[in-house]
């Protein structure tokens, strides 16, 4: 089954980052979160990615290109450029990089990737989000309800850190745990190919029409996910997940 990444959002509300650099390629421990959101999937047997490319398109495609000669020990033989690489186990992707247009909505990249997604389902996900789905479950879930949609839907965490207070003790201190209360949109979607129909051209954003659509036709369901999750938006977001992973405390490193 392919895997649809959204990756061509301008990513103003990280503008520290995204000035020279699109949001997907934003770093965390040494690797940007689109190689984190590609190893979720990777680790689980979803190793066809199609990603979908806008802003700064260049970064993300350099990345791959070069990703072999980055990532292991390389010898050049400058007379004819020959390069021979060392070591082996590098990753199993295959990985479609498909340029959808800088100013294109969510939901015009998706209609973009039609040729390249076929008539079967796909999983749809964002590029600056990340969590420990079960994406088999995920897709057992989708199966079993028989709707043309589906998407994974989180507890937001919460913006400042919680307190539960005994009199004027502090019983619990939760430095920035999940709510507990509500549920949004957390991405992680196993689609169906007819939701492209649902999708009228560029202008449309995915969370629109499309999902408002799909909800009124009774096509969309929600797969709860309970555990962790956390999307990138703001630089604190960022130091949370590099401090999460640096300190080996990534609930989202389901793999070896």
């Amino acid at each position: 089954m392919k895997v649809v990444i959204l990756a061509g959002g301008l990513g103003t509300r990280l503008k520290e980052e995204t000035v020279v650099k699109p949001k997907p390629m934003v770093e965390i421990g040494g690797h940007p979160i689109l190689w984190h959101i590609m190893k979720i999937y990777a680790s689980q047997g979803f190793n066809e990615f199609i990603i979908a490319l806008g802003y700064k398109s260049e970064f993300i495609k350099d990345f791959f290109l070069n990703y072999r000669y980055h990532r292991q020990s390389i010898s050049v033989q400058l007379k004819n450029g020959n390069v021979v690489v060392h070591e082996e186990g590098i990753e199993d992707w295959t990985i479609h990089l498909i340029d959808t247009g800088e100013n294109t909505q969510t939901g015009g990249r998706i209609k973009r990737l039609s040729p390249f997604i076929g008539n079967k389902p796909f999983m749809l996900t964002y590029g600056d989000g990340v969590g420990n789905i079960n994406l088999n479950k995920l897709l057992g879930f989708h199966k079993k309800h028989g709707k043309l949609a589906t998407l994974t839907a989180v507890r937001p965490p919460s913006r400042f850190g919680r307190l539960d207070l005994k009199g004027d003790l502090i019983e619990n201190f939760s430095e920035k745990p999940q709510t507990g209360e509500g549920w949004i949109n957390g991405g992680f979607f196993v689609l169906e190919p007819q939701v492209l129909e649902y999708i009228e051209g560029d202008e449309i954003p995915w969370e629109r029409q499309p999902l408002e659509h799909l909800a009124v036709d009774e096509q969309l369901a929600a797969y709860r996910h309970e555990e962790f999750w956390q999307c990138m938006d703001t630089l604190r977001d960022v130091q949370l997940l590099d401090t999460l992973w640096s300190t080996g405390k990534a609930p989202w490193k389901i793999w070896k």
